[in-house]
C-alpha cells in the first residue's frame, strides 16, 4: 500500500460516517465514498495528501468532495426518518444540516466547515447557532404528568425540567388528564395508576392512546398491575420509590426512540 493509499484510508471511518449521515442511508453513503476514492485513486503517483494535479485530499477536502458529487447527480437525502434526531436534522435547510453534521458529528472546527461548505465564517457562525436551537426546539419533549400526590409530581416535574424538556401541567384525574393532553398535544405522559377520586392512569393510558398514539411511562407503586392485566404493551412501568436517574433514563428513551405508530405516519402509505 502506497503512501497516498495509507493516507486515504486513514480518513474512510470518517468519509463513510459523514456520507451515510449526507445522503440519508449506508448503501447510498458507501457508494458515495467509494467515488469518492476512486477519483482519489486514479494516479498512483500523487504524493500523500495530494491528488494528480496536487489538489489537496485534507480530510475536509474530501468532506468538500462528497458534497459536490452528491450535488452534481441531483440527489438529495432521504427526507423522512424514524429516528427523532435525524428527522429534526432534516428539518433544516440541506447547507446547515450539513454544517451541522461537519460541527457536531465530524468534530471538525467551524472554520474547516465553512470551508468546506465554501462559506463565510461569519455566515457560519449564524448558520450554525441557529440550527443548533432549531434541532434542540425539535427535541425538546412537552411532557404531561399524571400524578395525585403533589409532593411526586413536583419531584418528577423537577426532574423533566432539569432534563430541559417542558411539563405542560400535573393532573390528578382522568378528566383533568384528558383536558391538558387535548390542549397541549404532549409528546410523552408519566403515569401513575392509582389517581384521584377513584380513576385509574390505565384506563387513562387506553383512552390517549385511543385518541391518538401517546407514549407513556407508568410510574407507580403497584408495577404488576400492567402484567396481571396483559398490558405491558401500554408503556414500561418505574415502581416507586424512584430515582431521578431511572426517569431521566426512561424519558431519554422514550424521546429518542421511533415508536411504531409515528413511523407509520411519517413513511405514509407503500
Amino acid at each position: 500500500m502506497d503512501q497516498n493509499t495509507r493516507h486515504l484510508m486513514e480518513h474512510l471511518p470518517y468519509l463513510r460516517r459523514y456520507a451515510r449521515a449526507l445522503t440519508g442511508g449506508p448503501a447510498q453513503g458507501d457508494a458515495l465514498v467509494t467515488r469518492t476514492l476512486e477519483w482519489c485513486l486514479e494516479d498512483k503517483g500523487a504524493q500523500a495528501g495530494t491528488d494528480q494535479t496536487g489538489a489537496d485530499l485534507s480530510r475536509g477536502a474530501l468532506y468538500r468532495h462528497l458534497n459536490h458529487l452528491q450535488d452534481s447527480a441531483g440527489q438529495s437525502a432521504t427526507r423522512v426518518s424514524r429516528h427523532p434526531v435525524e428527522a429534526a436534522l432534516y428539518s433544516l435547510d440541506e447547507s446547515d444540516r450539513r454544517l451541522y453534521l461537519l460541527v457536531n458529528l465530524e468534530d471538525l472546527p467551524l472554520a474547516d466547515a465553512a470551508s468546506v461548505l465554501e462559506m463565510p465564517p461569519e455566515e457560519a457562525v449564524e448558520r450554525l447557532n441557529r440550527a443548533r436551537e432549531r434541532v434542540r426546539d425539535r427535541l425538546t419533549a412537552t411532557i404531561l404528568i399524571v400524578e395525585d400526590d403533589a409532593i411526586i409530581a413536583f419531584d418528577l416535574a423537577e426532574t423533566v425540567r432539569g432534563m430541559g424538556h417542558t411539563v405542560c401541567g400535573n393532573a390528578a384525574t382522568m378528566d383533568e388528564a384528558l383536558a391538558l393532553a387535548a390542549e397541549h398535544n404532549p409528546t410523552l405522559a408519566l403515569m401513575d395508576i392509582r389517581l384521584a377520586e377513584g380513576d385509574n392512569g390505565i384506563e387513562v393510558a387506553r383512552e390517549l392512546r385511543r385518541q391518538r398514539f401517546l407514549p407513556v411511562i407508568f410510574v407507580t407503586a403497584f408495577p404488576d398491575e400492567l402484567s396481571k392485566r396483559g398490558l405491558e404493551h401500554l408503556g414500561p412501568v418505574i415502581p416507586k420509590p424512584f430515582t431521578r436517574e431511572q426517569i431521566e433514563q426512561a424519558i431519554t428513551r422514550a424521546v429518542f426512540t421511533p415508536h411504531p405508530e409515528e413511523a407509520k405516519m411519517a413513511l405514509g402509505p407503500h
